[in-house]
Formats: C-alpha cells, structure tokens, sequence
C-alpha cells in the first residue's frame, strides 16, 4: 500500500491540490496528514473541508498547534504573523470545521509506525525537533519502529541503531530510501502550504509500507496566486510572505 504523508498545508489550496494529484499519479492509496492545516494561508475552508473528506474515506488525521489555536485550545503564545493569520482564520471556518479540527487525535499508532504533529516524548507540546537530540528523545519515547512528524517545515529523516547513536541526514526528492527494519526511523516530509528552505516548491512523502521504500517529494505549483490569495485576505504584514513564493 502506497500512503501519501502531508503536513503543514497551512490553508494553501494550490500546494495541497498540487501534492494530492502528484501522489495520486504515483499510485498513492492511503493519505496520512499531519497538521496544521491552517494558519498563514487564505483557503482554511477549502483545506479543512478536504481534509475531512479524507478522513471520511480513511485516511488519518492529527492535529496540529496551529488547528488547536484556531480552535481556542492552544494556550502558548504563537508569534505576530502567526496569530494575525489565526485571528482571520477563525472568523472563515464553520462550526463543524472548527469542531472537526478540536476533535482530531494528537497522535495515532499504526502497528509499528506512529503519526503525531510534533514530536512523541510531548505530543501535546509542540516542541521542534531541532536536530539529532530532539530526534533521538522523540524515537526513545515510543515504541513505533517509524515515526512520521510534521511542525519542522523542512525535509528530515533521522535514524538510530541498536547503539543508541542518531544520525541525521536531508533526503534526495524522488530518491526511494529503504527504511532498514534493523533501525529506529523519524522522517520529516516538509511542509505542504509553506517550506523555508528557499525553494518555493510544495513537500510530502511517500511511504511503501510493503517494500518499506520511502520517497519525499517537491512539487511545484502556482505560489504566485496562493501568495496573492493572502495579500487580498488583508491579514499579511510586509514579511509574512517571505516563505511563499520566494
């Protein structure tokens, strides 16, 4: 079965239309989402709508700070564009949306693997994993012999041997990479709606839960409209589309 991981849409239509075509043209079956399917773009209806219709056809679904903020849960403070694209968010989604984001589980075990936003020594903290010490307390705190996360809005993969030593290394887009059983694995597919590693174009992975190949992907899409999107929602301060379109 071929599941297609996205997270960190972040309201943005066009990335998450663009992603779902491409896994679909690859043989993607299944569809995990990590998160933060709103805050800083201008469609939240369109992507929380879609990502419930997923659901509805079973793919999972976690949620992430961004979804817990908009929904009033989320007690940290979030930073000035962030909470500028929060306020308006909130004003566009329904009543079932909103319901829809709050309800939605902080992490879900699948056998060996585990889906969560942020990390899995705090699920509901959201704390970065900025790098291999993040990365190894998040693998030692569960059992799942694979982790997928969002909340880092770069691509990542990180694994750990049988000597407790974690290594780290950035992904090759459309490269498959075996993920040894003999090794505990976190994987990072990047951000869907917003990257910030300088290239503009849209993150995801695939994952082949028989053969165990994992594959991320960029792909391109229209940034120059979700970008505008954003500037005609009036919410955007000079700065807060530095990570769309640049």
């Amino acid at each position: 079965m071929m599941t297609a991981i996205l997270t960190d849409i972040h309201a943005n239509r066009e990335a998450f239309e663009a992603c779902l075509a491409h896994a679909e043209r690859l043989g993607a079956t299944r569809h995990v989402l990590l998160g933060d399917f709103v805050g800083y773009g201008a469609d939240p209806g369109w992507v929380v709508d879609k990502v419930m219709a997923l659901v509805e056809a079973g793919a999972t679904a976690v949620i992430g700070n961004h979804d817990l903020a908009a929904t009033g849960g989320l007690r940290t403070p979030m930073s000035a564009p962030a909470q500028r694209a929060l306020d308006w968010t909130r004003a566009q989604l329904t009543l079932a949306q909103s319901e829809f984001l709050a309800a939605l589980p902080y992490e879900v075990e699948d056998g060996p693997l585990l889906y969560v936003h942020a990390n899995a020594w705090k699920p509901d903290g959201f704390e970065y994993i900025d790098g291999v010490v993040e990365a190894g307390r998040s693998m030692r705190a569960t059992k799942a012999r694979i982790t997928f996360c969002g909340h880092v809005h770069q691509p990542a993969v990180y694994h750990m041997g049988i000597n407790q030593r974690v290594e780290h290394f950035a992904p090759i887009p459309g490269s498959a990479l075996p993920l040894s059983a003999a090794r505990r694995w976190l994987v990072l597919p990047g951000s869907c709606g917003q990257p910030r590693d300088g290239n503009p174009a849209a993150c995801y992975a695939l994952f082949d839960e028989v053969t165990g190949l994992l594959t991320t992907q960029r792909v391109p899409y229209d940034h120059p409209a979700a970008a505008a999107k954003v500037r005609a929602a009036g919410f955007a301060a000079p700065g807060d589309l530095s990570a769309i379109g640049r």
